[in-house]
């Protein structure tokens, strides 16, 4: 854990949150700052600054993944959603720990941003 980390701070319950999801592996809340009617983040509960520092291989692909699969009928956004990870401060990453955006409820536009 990162203590400078606000989502390892969630993560560990040190901050208090309302996750939406949980496994060992990751969890999922709401944004504070939604952009749609379902904006959700996904982050694995280990600490990791960025994208380029998980191996391609790694578990923690598979358990985001799999929240991504089993929060899409709850969240009643399974008829379609955007999915985003930002890397780096020139990618729009504010918070330096991994995390995925899952965004729905209503129809989204392109280009993004």
């Amino acid at each position: 854990m990162n203590r400078d980390c606000i989502f390892c701070r969630i993560a560990s319950g040190a901050v208090p949150a309302a996750p939406i999801y949980q496994s060992a592996e990751v969890m999922a809340i709401r944004d504070i700052n939604p952009q749609a009617p379902t904006h959700l983040l996904i982050m694995p509960r280990e600490h990791v600054s960025g994208i380029l520092q998980v191996d391609p291989d790694s578990p923690i692909w598979r358990a985001m993944l799999r929240a991504v699969h089993e929060i899409a009928g709850s969240a009643q956004v399974a008829d379609g959603f955007r999915l985003v990870i930002n890397n780096g401060s020139n990618g729009g990453q504010t918070v330096k720990h991994l995390h995925m955006h899952m965004l729905g409820g209503r129809a989204l536009m392109w280009p993004p941003g």
